[in-house]
C-alpha cells in the first residue's frame, strides 16, 4: 500500500473518482428506494454522525502524519550535529588517523545528503550500500587508534562515532514509520460511506452534479495532504537536508 501513498496525485485522483462514485450509487439507491419523510430526522442524525466521525479520524491521521514529518526532520537535524561534533573530535585521535576520519565523514555527509534528495528507489538502494561500506570504514578508522594506543580521550572519539551511526538507524526507521495501513483503510471505508449517505440523502440529486463533487473534492484534497505529508521520498512536501547541507558548506570552507 505504501507504493500507492508515494504518489499523492495518484491517491487524489483514485479517491475523488471512488468518492463521487460512491455518492451516485447513494443517488441510485435512493431512487430505487427513497427516504420516507418520517424517516429524514433520524437519516439526518446519522448523517451528521457520520461526517463528524470522519472528520475526527481525518484530523487524528493528519496529526499522525504530521508528527512523523516532524520526527524526520529533527533526526535530520540531530546527524547534522552529530556528524559535526564527531568532526570535531577527530582532533583527539592521532593527525593520520584524524585526516581520514575527517576525509570519510565527508564521504559520508554526502551520501547522507544524497539519502535525503533522492527519489529514486534503485538509486537509493545504491546509497544505502554505500553508507554501510562508509559506516563501516569509520568505524575500523576510529576503533584502530584506540586498540593500537588506548588513551582516556579515545572513548571521546568512540562515543561520538557511536552517535553518528545510530543516528542513521533512527532516520531509516522513521521513514519506515508511516500512518498504518489500518488505519488507512478505516478512513477509507468511513469517507465511502460517507459519500454514499450524501448521494441517498439529497433531493433530487440528478440536478445538483456540482454540489455532489463538493464532499469527495474535500476528502480528496485531504487525503492528498495526509499521503503527501507521510512519504518521506514522494509527493511535494519533503525534509530537506538544510542542516547537513549547512555543515557541508561548513567543512568545505575550514
Amino acid at each position: 500500500m505504501n507504493f500507492i501513498l508515494d504518489y499523492p496525485l495518484f491517491v487524489l485522483a483514485l479517491s475523488l473518482m471512488g468518492l463521487y462514485l460512491s455518492e451516485w450509487f447513494g443517488v441510485f439507491f435512493h431512487k430505487r428506494r427513497p427516504i420516507l419523510d418520517i424517516d429524514r430526522e433520524d437519516f439526518s442524525l446519522i448523517l451528521a454522525s457520520t461526517l463528524t466521525l470522519l472528520g475526527l479520524i481525518i484530523g487524528f491521521t493528519f496529526s499522525m502524519a504530521i508528527s512523523r514529518y516532524d520526527q524526520r526532520k529533527n533526526f535530520e537535524a540531530a546527524e547534522a550535529n552529530a556528524i559535526g561534533t564527531e568532526y570535531l573530535r577527530a582532533d583527539l585521535l592521532p593527525a593520520a588517523d584524524a585526516a581520514k576520519v575527517r576525509t570519510l565523514l565527508e564521504n559520508y555527509l554526502g551520501q547522507r545528503v544524497l539519502f535525503y534528495e533522492t527519489r529514486d528507489a534503485h538509486q537509493l538502494r545504491l546509497i544505502d550500500g554505500a553508507t554501510a561500506r562508509l559506516q563501516t570504514d569509520l568505524w575500523s578508522a576510529v576503533r584502530a587508534p584506540a586498540v593500537r594506543q588506548p588513551t582516556v580521550l579515545f572513548p571521546i572519539a568512540l562515543s561520538g562515532m557511536n552517535e553518528v551511526l545510530d543516528l542513521q538507524g533512527y532516520v531509516q526507521a522513521a521513514w519506515w514509520n508511516r500512518i498504518p495501513a489500518a488505519a488507512w483503510g478505516l478512513m477509507i471505508a468511513i469517507s465511502l460511506l460517507c459519500n454514499f449517505l450524501m448521494g441517498y440523502g439529497m433531493h433530487r440529486a440528478e440536478t445538483k452534479n456540482m454540489l455532489l463533487l463538493l464532499l469527495p473534492i474535500v476528502i480528496s484534497i485531504s487525503f492528498f495532504l495526509i499521503a503527501d505529508i507521510d512519504s518521506p521520498s514522494g509527493g511535494i512536501i519533503r525534509v530537506h537536508p538544510q542542516n547537513l547541507e549547512r555543515l557541508s558548506q561548513s567543512l568545505r570552507a575550514h
